[in-house]
């Protein structure tokens, strides 16, 4: 990894005693107005009209570069907290020399509910809620909002604002809170914006910023290219120390392969260094354009278990109103349902869905037996079975459920949830019709799944981070009942929402969550996180004749991906994994 080095002349006032250092950093030509070279423009406006963060009032910049011409789209760099590092002169020095495209920049500074009465009472300051938070809130008030209200205003020569649309071309930086939102916003919507610069970046325990550096860890590496400045004699404080924090940050970019450069400085928590090194961030950071910036390799090795390089996500299907179910047969072929149409589809040979059933009974959870059979949680509490010529048969009647596992043995367990706060239920149905309760007290029980060797049960709670284990005793009924696999929650939810899950033959657990598909060990460890390309998952399923396609669905869309691991089929003969390390 290239690191730029910078040299620093420490002035030193010693009348007798060594006092600290006053660090001078050295000063870029590109910092300073050079004669012919040709000066943008900035344009001041303001905002009030937010729809995602409601009421407030803000003042935001552009720069418009000399060589813009509006017939072709600029690129786009978005600094929060104003005009920072001398931004406009260094973007008239490195443009006229080449070193940066065509570039509009755009300062925006924090919003503020403005009070109605200034004498008695203080505006409402939103900059640590829009900036220190984690989620997508401000990747979209960004995109939906303010580069659409730019691309209405004219220069003053009349020019129109067209601002690329390519995720390649838009850079995002800030400083402190600042640059934890120039990340957040890049890490939610990595088409949208490819390159950021961090300086003295703020990803310590204000508002969740000190969990990035685990799930970078854990999760797929987004292309994006990143640049960290932070000094050692940054704050360190209540919330966390922002110099280690930032250390921090940089090695777990590297052990995720994220193509990354950093400057270590020695100042505190101000913009000295950072506007020192600023026109070579700026340089680093377009090096190369247009050329694509590429996602890395992780060093993560369930990722590498798991993931083919090169294989994304495919669109399979859209156009649904809500998709569940979805499961293979023992030849592979993937059914999922479209609940509120109450039909159920096929995926057929040429990998198209094809409409399999239309039937008003139909539930949520589907799965197959060893007997070839199909069975369903029916919407009118019945549990239903269909065998290869679509003969339908009642297995179970007044059961509520939600998602069902058939064992090797003939056992069925379904999940009943009684509301998102109520007690729910787990049903065993024995292959002679006997139903019985087995579990109850979990909150939203809904996913089921079995584990290669079918000796125990994962159950999902949907209403908290958690997934239940259970052992499956001898006669088929549900023991040692344990809270096991903790789930990551995004910021703005109160839970995972954990739904469908399913087992490789590895004994690793995946499970559709809203941050994506969670990947755990048998210990019950997230290892590692797939995001994923549309809504948030409700559930998935391995298929393909292999059963090395991991297939999910995502509210009205349905994806896949081929994968190196291979599911694990309940229905077939338990076989068991290797032992997790511990």
């Amino acid at each position: 990894m290239k690191k730029i080095i910078f040299s620093l002349i420490l002035l030193y006032n010693i009348p007798g005693i060594c006092q600290s250092p006053a660090i001078v950093y050295p000063v870029d030509p590109a910092s300073v107005e050079q004669p012919g070279v040709p000066k943008g423009e900035i344009l001041n406006f303001t905002f009030s009209s937010s729809k995602i963060f409601p009421g407030t009032w803000r003042e935001y910049q552009v720069y418009v570069p000399a060589q813009y011409d509006p017939a072709l789209p600029a690129c786009v760099y978005v600094n929060q907290d104003g005009i920072q590092w001398n931004a406009p002169v260094v973007f008239d020095n490195l443009i006229y020399k080449k070193e940066m495209p065509v570039t509009i920049g755009v300062f925006i500074k924090p919003g503020r509910v403005v009070t109605t009465n200034t004498q008695n009472s203080l505006d409402r300051f939103n900059r640590s809620f829009e900036y220190d938070g984690l989620g997508d809130a401000y990747a979209r008030f960004i995109l939906e909002e303010i580069l659409p209200e730019i691309e209405k205003q004219k220069t003053h020569d009349g020019r129109s604002i067209r601002l690329s649309k390519n995720g390649n071309d838009r850079a995002i930086g800030g400083s402190s809170s600042g640059a934890i939102c120039a990340f957040t916003a890049a890490w939610e919507r990595p088409n949208e914006f490819s390159r950021v610069f961090s300086a003295i970046g703020t990803y310590v325990g204000l508002r969740g910023g000190d969990r990035y550096t685990t799930l970078i860890r854990k999760t797929e590496p987004k292309p994006i290219r990143i640049f960290l400045q932070d000094g050692t004699d940054d704050l360190n404080i209540y919330a966390g120390d922002w110099w280690k924090a930032n250390e921090t940050m940089e090695r777990a970019l590297v052990f995720a392969g994220y193509e990354l450069n950093h400057a270590w400085g020695q100042d505190g928590h101000n913009g000295k260094h950072g506007t020192s090194i600023f026109p070579d961030v700026m340089r680093w950071l377009w090096k190369d354009w247009p050329k694509k910036v590429e996602t890395g390799a992780t060093k993560n090795p369930f990722l590498n278990d798991i993931l083919i390089p090169g294989r994304e996500w495919e669109l399979v299907g859209e156009g649904y109103k809500f998709t569940e179910g979805t499961v293979a047969n023992a030849a592979g072929q993937v059914y999922f349902q479209d609940i509120p149409n109450s039909k159920t589809y096929l995926i057929g040979a040429d990998g198209k869905p094809v409409l399999y059933l239309n039937d008003s009974k139909r539930g949520s959870g589907t799965c197959f037996g060893p007997d070839g059979k199909r069975y369903v949680v029916a919407a009118d509490k019945q549990i239903l079975g269909y065998d290869a010529g679509g003969k339908e048969t009642i297995i179970a009647k007044d059961l509520p459920g939600n998602d069902l596992v058939a064992a090797q043995n003939g056992n069925l367990y379904v999940t009943a949830p009684d509301g998102s706060e109520n007690p729910g239920k787990i049903y065993l149905i024995r292959p002679n019709g006997e139903k019985i309760v087995v579990d109850e007290g979990i909150r939203y029980p809904n996913g089921i799944a079995l584990t290669p060797d079918q000796t125990q049960a994962y159950v999902s709670e949907s209403t908290s981070h958690w997934i239940w284990v259970f052992t499956v005793q001898p006669d088929g009924t549900l023991g040692n009942k344990q809270r096991y696999g903790w789930l990551h929650v995004r910021d703005t939810d109160d839970n995972a929402w954990a739904d469908g899950l399913k087992c490789d033959r590895d004994g690793r657990v995946y499970v559709a969550t809203r941050s994506g598909i969670q990947v755990l060990d048998q210990t019950g460890r997230v290892n590692a996180i797939l995001p994923v390309p549309g809504p948030e998952p409700s559930n998935l399923c391995f298929g393909g004749a292999n059963f090395d396609e991991l297939y999910i669905s995502c509210r009205d869309k349905v994806y896949k991906r081929k994968v190196k691991v291979h599911g694990a089929n309940p229905f077939e003969a338990p076989l068991k994994p290797a032992a997790p390390k511990l």
